[in-house]
């Protein structure tokens, strides 16, 4: 009976170890199973991190490559006195727009793409400079003159009626009528002269209504008054005071996408097109300045000339009511537009262009045979209103400085964009000049905060700034608009 028992037994144990058998695959099966999710829940985190290092690596490295774009840029304007001495000219001009060139000038700085370039135009070879070029990334760079702008905060803290005729005669063409004829962004109706004075109404600090008008236009029009905007339902009031941005323009009555493409930023990818500002001076740079402002500033001085209907008229002048005249205007000064060097030598060569109808200088005795008879079709010569020397310059001292960082990737290019306006008035120039002063610390520091130089030897003329006189006085401009995208 024993044996029956044990084979039944034997038999029992067989059936047992073939009920069990593939446990352990099962097991490990499981673990594998088990460990893959794990490792992929780990890679992708750790992917994901990895990413999102690089990408703060890449945009805080595009970011510096960014700054240092506008900190070059700023020593590239501060160096254009050293520039301007050094090139033979024709004329004494009292500026040179070094900053159209910034591409170039700063090409051994840049990739090796920038240094060819400057390498190219120069005849150099950039490859035995120590220190120069960067690598794994590099900048683009444009400088934008806001002196040659039609400067908006010129309303502030006190009307200008010259900015209001300056603005009227930018909007005054009868090709832009249809623009004003219906309604704006809001539903409201605003003419032209709403709102020029909606414009300058933001910015002067009275609570009298502005009124704009060119020379005897009706001045029946009014800008916005205190409760207008909270009116229509907006959260705000006019404002009472500065702008701070270009942006803040986009609040004002009547400002929207087809006003702001044609009469502020007709081209958003070249600031240069732009024609308003709210950062610079309250004169027009007449060298720098894009034709369609020239144009505008043209028609706010003239007060008559051939073919006006009134003699104390704006409105009556060709040049500012015909559209055909205008695009010959335009066309004139794009052509002037293309010599490398400034046109006018002093503020007052525009306003004598128009009273005259000639171009002043060498340049004007050499073009002259075949810029008169397009400076007689554009209805010039003409009458101007008194004080319209006084509206323009040839020399500028606020620039935005539009400088983007790029770092090209694996997947992906990371760029970061700077906007930086520089106002480099009342500062001394890199070159130096006058220095006098006291060898002293405090004779440093009154120097400097009278924005003047002091030199460390004493009393001298023609010497060139102590370095740290030159630091105090900050000879590369104030920052007055940073930004960062």
């Amino acid at each position: 009976m024993n044996e029956p028992n044990r084979e039944k037994e034997a038999r029992k144990l067989r059936r047992r170890k073939r009920e069990r058998r593939g446990v352990a695959l099962l097991m490990v099966l499981g673990a594998i199973t088990v460990l893959t999710v794990f490792l992929t829940e780990l890679q992708q985190e750790t992917t994901s991190e990895l990413a999102a290092a690089l990408a703060d690596r890449d945009a805080l490295k595009a970011e510096y490559l960014a700054k240092s774009a506008v900190n070059l840029s700023r020593l590239l304007i501060a160096s254009e006195p050293t520039i301007r001495t050094s090139v033979p000219l024709p004329l004494p001009f009292k500026q040179l727009p070094v900053w159209e060139f910034t591409d170039i000038a700063l090409g051994p700085f840049n990739d090796e793409t920038g240094m060819a370039t400057f390498g190219g135009m120069l005849g150099v070879d950039t490859t035995q400079g120590k220190g120069l070029g960067i690598t794994g990334g590099s900048f683009t760079v444009k400088i934008v003159d806001e002196d040659s702008k039609i400067n908006v905060n010129r309303a502030a803290p006190i009307p200008d009626i010259d900015l209001e005729r300056l603005l009227v005669s930018h909007m005054q063409g009868p090709q832009y009528a249809p623009m004003f004829d219906g309604t704006d962004p809001d539903g409201q109706y605003s003419t032209m002269q709403t709102i020029c004075g909606a414009l300058t109404d933001w910015a002067d600090q009275d609570e009298n209504l502005s009124t704009c008008y060119v020379g005897s236009q009706a001045q029946g029009s009014t800008g916005a008054e205190d409760n207008y905007y909270q009116t229509i339902g907006l959260e705000y009031r006019r404002k009472n005071a500065a702008y701070d941005s270009l942006e803040e323009l986009r609040l004002i009555r009547g400002v929207g996408d087809d006003f702001w493409a044609t009469f502020v930023e007709p081209n958003p990818d070249d600031p240069k097109s732009r024609t308003l500002t709210v950062w610079g001076q309250k004169a027009v740079n007449v060298n720098t300045a894009n034709p369609q402002t020239l144009l505008a500033a043209a028609c706010s001085v003239c007060s008559g000339g051939a073919g006006a209907t009134q003699s104390n008229a704006t409105q009556g002048i060709p040049l500012c009511t015909d559209p055909t005249i205008q695009a010959q205007f335009l066309g004139l000064l794009g052509v002037l537009k293309t010599f490398p060097i400034p046109i006018f030598s002093k503020p007052a060569d525009f306003p004598n262009l128009l009273k005259t109808g000639t171009v002043p200088g060498p340049l004007g005795a050499m073009l002259g045979p075949m810029l008169t008879p397009l400076l007689t079709q554009a209805g010039l010569p003409c009458g101007l209103n008194a004080g319209a020397t006084k509206q323009f310059t040839v020399t500028s001292k606020v620039f935005s400085i539009y400088a983007e960082g790029v770092v090209p990737g694996r997947k992906r290019t990371t760029r970061v964009r700077v906007h930086a306006v520089v106002d480099t008035r009342g500062v001394d120039p890199l070159t130096g000049g006058t220095a006098t002063g006291s060898t002293s610390a405090q004779g440093l520091t009154q120097g400097a905060a009278a924005g003047g130089s002091t030199s460390a030897g004493g009393t001298a003329t023609g010497s060139v700034v102590d370095p740290l006189t030159a630091l105090a006085t900050n000879p590369l401009g104030k920052i007055v608009y940073y930004r960062i995208d």
